[in-house]
């Protein structure tokens, strides 16, 4: 047996760097799944320009004014960006972008299905051309089969993928509040990014990432889905309740809020019966004792828990509910949210430059203590940074004028 030391890791410079320094990303992205994901790869240090229609930029851009006078949309999923406005149906304009390419690690586009070809700006035909390239089409449906072609807006996909079938009441089905096919298919692209550009590590490639925001989604449905492929009923639409488990909702309280609980097991209910009902007999009566018994009375169970918990506010309720090591949560509003104490308490709030000043958000949720601060940068205006990019390729005062003269550039 070797009696060596084993080698011992090189010491690093504190902070480490941000995983993503000196990678360069070049995005022709709209509204949410491209650019969230090429945000995330912002906040982890890599460069981002973003390409931008030269009338109007990013529709997402428009979307609402909520963000004192920027649209929160584009707010939430653009910071840390520079921004090139220029028209790529314009020879000149696309061949801005394909030099900007040649230089880049990454390439991401969630254009209509077929534009990104028609433009030569699809993963296969740049990676062919830049073997080093990790270039990343976003797609509704992906590349083929009968729907390939077809629009495909987040509520849409949320819709196809069942998503909608399986959210809302028993009298109506209704979308998630998010973008979640948007999300799905951003959170995928991220990750892949992440993946190809290990793997060229290794073999010095790149290649086409492909990723469609029904794939992301369905995955999304796995639980759902695998129910009912292997025998088991369409899951009902039940609100904020369990669909197989009781007590579990969100009950009113004498306040006005609401608190949400959840009994996992026999135990649990009978210390629920025991410390919060103060009804201890309901701990070992045939209707209530098991959760079998508890889902087939979910009407009068849900009225013995709703009766208790109406009687207290929602502060007196989660306290009793804590104590007896009951599952709660207060169900808590989007103005909640941005006041939470435990986002207060974890110091996850920042503040990020934009046109109209600076603007309050949270950290990215990928935590690397040691390292770097997560790369937070400013939301940038519409074609705020096109004349620097154009002068980094070489082009002189002249020929940028020429092309903003001539509605290429913006």
């Amino acid at each position: 047996m070797s009696t060596q030391p084993a080698p011992q890791p090189l010491p690093l410079p504190l902070p480490l760097p941000l995983p993503l320094d000196g990678i360069t990303v070049v995005a022709v992205e709209q509204a949410v799944s491209a650019p969230f994901a090429t945000r995330q790869l912002a906040d982890l240090g890599a460069r981002v320009i973003k390409v931008e229609r030269r009338d109007g930029g990013d529709f997402a851009r428009g979307y609402d004014t909520a963000a004192r006078g920027l649209a929160s949309h584009f707010v939430w999923a653009n910071r840390g960006k520079e921004s090139l406005a220029v028209d790529l149906k314009d020879p000149r304009g696309l061949d801005v972008v394909s030099q900007l390419v040649a230089d880049a690690d990454v390439f991401v586009q969630n254009l209509a299905q077929g534009a990104a070809a028609r433009l030569g700006l699809d993963a296969a035909t740049l990676c062919a051309r830049h073997p080093r390239l990790i270039a990343v089409d976003i797609s509704g449906y992906g590349a083929g089969g009968p729907y390939a072609h077809k629009r495909a807006y987040d509520m849409l996909v949320q819709c196809e993928a069942g998503l909608v079938s399986v959210t809302g009441t028993p009298e109506q089905p209704v979308k998630a509040g998010i973008p979640a096919a948007d999300i799905a298919a951003a959170m995928y692209a991220f990750s892949g990014v992440l993946a190809a550009l290990l793997r060229r590590g290794v073999t010095g490639l790149g290649g086409p990432v492909e990723i469609s925001m029904l794939d992301a989604l369905a995955e999304w449905m796995g639980h759902p889905l695998h129910h009912v492929m292997h025998g088991g009923e369409t899951p009902a639409r039940t609100g904020v309740a369990h669909a197989v488990i009781a007590p579990y909702d969100a009950y009113p309280t004498n306040d006005g809020g609401q608190v949400l609980l959840s009994v996992q097991n026999d135990r649990e209910w009978r210390r629920l019966a025991e410390q919060v009902l103060s009804v201890p007999e309901l701990a070992d009566d045939p209707m209530f004792a098991t959760n079998a018994a508890r889902t087939a009375n979910r009407e009068k169970t849900d009225t013995v828990v709703g009766q208790a918990l109406a009687t207290m506010t929602t502060e007196e309720a989660v306290i009793r509910l804590e104590g007896a090591g009951i599952a709660c949560a207060r169900l808590n509003s989007v103005a909640d949210l941005a006041a939470h104490p435990q986002l207060a308490a974890q110091d996850r709030w920042r503040e990020v430059e934009s046109p109209v000043g600076p603007l309050r958000a949270l950290l990215p949720p990928i935590g690397l203590p040691g390292g770097a601060a997560p790369r937070m940068g400013a939301i940038p205006a519409l074609g705020e940074h096109t004349d620097g990019l154009l002068r980094a390729l070489g082009m002189t005062g002249e020929q940028i004028a020429a092309l903003r003269r001539d509605g290429v550039v913006a």
